[in-house]
């Protein structure tokens, strides 16, 4: 696949899932874990989007430390979240490739 089209097919898939994130933001869903698989996405070819998902779970992680979150619980976050996004890195690989 041209690296041009790939580049617009993972800014699109990776645009349209960080904006479904931010609807699920006033919606009922998990609104940030949907915004970090989108950013997630982005990642795999944007360095911005890298740069951005860094400083994302630094705050997320500071953010669950004051919230008092049990470490056990943020382990179960983290999972469910790498699942996902592997998941729809696999749907990517197979599909949109």
């Amino acid at each position: 696949m041209n690296t041009g089209l790939k580049r617009v097919l993972v800014g699109v898939v990776g645009g349209l899932v960080t904006l479904l994130g931010v609807v699920a933001l006033v919606a009922p869903g998990p609104g940030w874990l949907i915004i970090f698989t989108g950013l997630g996405i982005l990642a795999t070819e944007f360095a911005w989007a890298a740069r951005a998902l860094t400083k994302a779970r630094g705050i997320a992680s500071r953010a669950a430390s004051s919230a008092r979150i049990k470490k056990e619980h943020q382990l179960i976050l983290l999972a469910v979240g790498t699942f996902i996004s592997l998941v729809l890195l696999v749907i990517y690989y197979e599909y949109l490739r």
